[in-house]
């Protein structure tokens, strides 16, 4: 029987957490997490990481592994979690991966693209560009040129913008015309569990969640982080809208009444996203029978 990657994903807030624990526990194995912020040891609050009891419930991988001094990318999360897997398959038949960042999702499970080489002068002009102007102007230019991958892409990501941006300046091409190639080959099988909810409800618990984030101490995270704004990991949801306040453009209710909206855009997109890649199975949060009798299923076929 070959080893299994259980993947579970969905929008921000939908309780992938709370599931990925259960599972681990119901399988005795471990957690790896996909999320592109939660690498990172010094951004707690506004990451939404497992807490203490979550953490010591099972043991959990790329979790505070990194440091926001240093930038950790997809390409980097595929080979180191394709390595870790190998160790952990030869004492687990399965491993539940977790998180809502569908490229590092996609990394591990399917492999990345090969985009073409850009000139370094190009790549230096667009990151001197957001330093100077901000990331409104390179994502109003994106949005212009390349409607349709700007439409479900993260464009709250500095070096996805960038990136985007590069790839067309280099070849006149949209980043999706390089993002069609064929899976990766692994030596393991990949199923994929997505959670939605009733959208009111999910709103709802989004806009608890970012209550709940101010209320524990998400302005002075933000503020000890003011040396590494232009870290991609804190040019996200959560960070860039209370920079914005420290600058004085916006006042701090503007700026929590922003979270609140930029993160219910950003988990539309996380749906969209993930009903576009990949063959994921969909349930309800609450649904563990039937998420666990599925995953009986599909080990007996």
């Amino acid at each position: 029987m070959r080893k299994k990657l259980i993947a579970v994903v969905g929008p921000t807030a939908v309780g992938k957490t709370a599931l990925a624990i259960q599972l681990a526990q119901h399988y005795k194995t471990v957690v790896l997490s996909a999320d592109s912020r939660q690498f990172y040891r010094e951004m707690n609050i506004g990451t939404a990481k497992p807490d203490s009891s979550e953490l010591n419930a099972v043991p959990h991988y790329f979790i505070d592994s990194h440091s926001v001094e240093s930038v950790y990318s997809a390409g980097d999360f595929e080979r180191d979690a394709l390595q870790l897997l190998q160790e952990l398959f030869q004492t687990h038949d399965q491993v539940i991966l977790v998180g809502g960042s569908g490229l590092f999702v996609r990394a591990l499970t399917e492999g990345l693209d090969d985009l073409p080489q850009v000139p370094k002068e190009i790549r230096d002009r667009l990151n001197q560009q957001l330093a100077e102007d901000g990331l409104a102007k390179l994502q109003d230019r994106l949005k212009a040129i390349d409607p349709e991958h700007y439409a479900v892409m993260d464009f709250q990501n500095p070096q996805r913008v960038v990136r985007a941006l590069e790839v067309f300046e280099t070849t006149g091409n949209s980043i999706a015309f390089y993002q069609k190639g064929k899976q990766s080959a692994r030596n393991f099988d990949v199923v994929t569990i997505g959670l939605n909810t009733d959208r009111a409800f999910l709103y709802e618990r989004i806009n608890k969640r970012v209550d709940k984030m101010m209320h524990d101490g998400l302005l002075d995270e933000a503020k000890e982080l003011q040396l590494f704004r232009y870290h991609p990991a804190l040019q996200t949801v959560g960070y860039a809208e209370l920079f914005d306040h420290f600058e004085g453009k916006i006042s701090l209710e503007e700026a929590v009444d922003k979270i609140k909206q930029n993160s219910r855009r950003y988990a539309k997109r996380q749906i969209t996203w993930f009903k576009k890649y990949g063959s994921t199975h969909w349930f309800e949060p609450s649904e563990l029978q039937e998420i666990l009798q599925f995953l009986n299923q599909s080990e007996a076929s």
